[in-house]
């Protein structure tokens, strides 16, 4: 039996308003199935579950949206992007929709949908709270990859694995239809930046991640010091008075708990350590926002009831869930 937290947070005028937006979008890598997850989350019972449980206040539409309306006829590779009118027209109206949850003070939950969904949700967040509160978003970024790629560095031209490059404006472009939408204030600083879990970063990401002093923890210091540890010091980077975007990638954990994902990788987190990172955000009242993304029902079908419970699991500590 669960009950409803108790914490008030420090950035939302209360603890009870939740938007959700529901990102039914597989575009920005090359594996159908992902845009399923947002309808399989829900089918499970989590809306449900954050309003009987945890006693939220939930402002959804009903719908996954699939942004087919908006989706370019044309669509060719442009500086090594796979599909970027497209990535960048959802992103755009998912932006909006997280921004129009976000500016009323509400909690904002986006269920992806792949991980460059994120340029949509991270950017919409960052605008409201520098709208609301003249405040900076801090971003924790939960996975098994950076996706700091810019265009030039991408091995695949995936532009799931380039969310972060734009969002820091490592990579810019001035075309509107590619990602010349994102302004100053949709960006997050490379200084509130804070990756847990990596443990699959590409040669230029590596270079990247260095030149910036970027802060990330990888698999190495969880094994090194323990996740509680690696806790304190990414919070304690970020500090106690800034707002924060939890932004998570099932393949963080490993596939043991999460077979069904398009990037899987071993040796990766525990369903507990991703719960315990949730829980420590949760605790510390400074989260606004949440995505969950990269969850595939389509692979790995005998794993994807997993993969959906611990997706679930993930979502309600990060919103106040707790085991005592």
């Amino acid at each position: 039996m669960t009950s409803a937290p108790t914490l008030q947070p420090k950035f939302l005028p209360n603890r009870h308003d939740l938007g959700v937006v529901a990102v039914g979008f597989s575009g920005g890598q090359t594996k159908a199935g992902v845009d399923a997850a947002p309808m399989a989350l829900i089918e499970s019972g989590l809306i449900q579950q954050l309003e009987e449980d945890l006693e939220f206040k939930v402002t959804y539409d009903g719908q996954v949206h699939s942004y087919t309306d908006i989706m370019p006829k044309d669509d060719p590779e442009y500086r090594n992007m796979k599909r970027p009118k497209s990535v960048s027209a959802v992103t755009r109206a998912v932006s909006e929709q997280v921004y129009e949850h976000a500016s009323k003070g509400k909690f904002v939950l986006t269920l992806g949908g792949d991980h460059s969904i994120a340029i949509g949700t991270i950017s919409g967040t960052a605008r409201a709270i520098k709208e609301r509160l003249g405040r900076e978003l801090a971003v924790i970024w939960v996975d098994a990859h950076a996706d700091i790629n810019t265009p030039e560095t991408s091995e695949s031209g995936n532009i799931h694995g380039m969310p972060v490059a734009f969002l820091t404006g490592l990579a810019t472009e001035e075309n509107e239809e590619t990602f010349g939408w994102i302004r100053e204030d949709q960006r997050i600083s490379t200084k509130k930046l804070v990756y847990i879990g990596l443990r699959d970063i590409d040669r230029g990401e590596k270079k990247i991640l260095r030149e910036h002093g970027i802060k990330a923890f990888s698999m190495y210091d969880i094994d090194r010091h323990g996740i509680g540890r690696v806790m304190d010091m990414a919070l304690g980077w970020i500090g106690s008075d800034t707002p924060i975007h939890l932004s998570f990638d099932v393949d963080a954990l490993d596939p043991m708990w999460a077979p069904s994902t398009g990037t899987p990788v071993r040796g990766g987190l525990t369903l507990r350590e991703g719960d315990f990172i949730a829980e420590c955000v949760a605790e510390t009242g400074s989260l606004v926002a949440l995505d969950l993304v990269e969850v595939n029902p389509s692979l790995d079908v005998h794993g994807a009831s997993d993969t959906v419970r611990a997706g679930c699991s993930i979502v309600r500590c990060a919103l106040g869930d707790t085991l005592l």
